[in-house]
């Protein structure tokens, strides 16, 4: 698969997990790639080596995406490296449960902080570089901000308001940047201990998805007609029906 060839792709939060299955993909499919960590520096050193197993040129950039002065730092440090930018994936993301009466502001703000605003900055901070290049932004939703849960009232209500920002940049940064969002239902990679079975019985398809179906829808917007844009895309297996 060349489908990205010479595309440049800048993912979020892709030291690890389901992160680290999407800037795989996209190097799988010809893209030069940065990831940026926040805390998981080696990590990010050890996913930059298995990028550029793909015979691509890979980067890592810390980035704290809550920081306006780090996004911007870190955008133009990827510009800096490869002279443009094609494809933002906004995957830096936190995830808590708590009951919704003993949610704090510290913990509320702190979900909207990352889930919400860093996405926001680092659409704001690539805009220019994805216009000039007629590029796209990829935004890495939930179930979760499309069915209420009631002992994640906060996470579900900073994805719904990434869905909602999802459709508000698609109008406009249209027409040269196209905006879409994938939203993930329960996805268990060996990396997250726990016993989802439960879900999986809940769910049309009989399975918890895995990165690598997540990592197929985000090429599907990366790669597939520019046209396409405003779209949330779940990836549930039927879950949230």
């Amino acid at each position: 698969m060349d489908s990205l060839q010479g595309k440049v792709a800048l993912v979020t939060g892709a030291a690890k997990r389901i992160g680290r299955t999407l800037a795989l993909t996209l190097a799988g499919a010809g893209a030069n790639v940065a990831i940026t960590y926040r805390d998981s520096e080696n990590d990010a050193e050890k996913a930059v080596l298995e990028l550029e197993k793909r015979k691509i040129e890979a980067l890592a950039v810390h980035c704290d995406v809550r920081d306006p002065q780090c996004v911007e730092d870190a955008v133009a440090a990827v510009v800096k490296r490869f002279g443009r930018l094609d494809l933002l994936v906004n995957n830096a993301g936190v995830f808590e449960t708590a009951v919704l009466e003993e949610i704090t502001v510290a913990q509320w703000d702190a979900m909207f902080e990352t889930n919400t605003r860093g996405p926001f900055l680092m659409a704001k901070a690539a805009h220019p570089h994805l216009k000039a290049a007629r590029g796209r932004i990829i935004n890495i939703g939930s179930l979760g901000g499309l069915h209420p849960w009631p002992t994640h009232g906060h996470y579900c209500t900073s994805k719904a308001a990434l869905h909602m920002l999802t459709q508000t940049m698609s109008k406009a940064f249209a027409p040269e940047i196209s905006v879409n969002c994938v939203a993930p239902g329960m996805i268990v990679n060996g990396e997250v201990s726990g016993d989802y079975e439960h879900f999986a019985h809940k769910t049309p398809m009989k399975r918890n998805g895995t990165p690598e179906d997540v990592a197929a829808a985000v090429m599907f917007f990366a790669s597939g007609p520019h046209f396409i844009t405003g779209q949330i895309l779940s990836v549930d297996g039927g879950l949230g029906l």
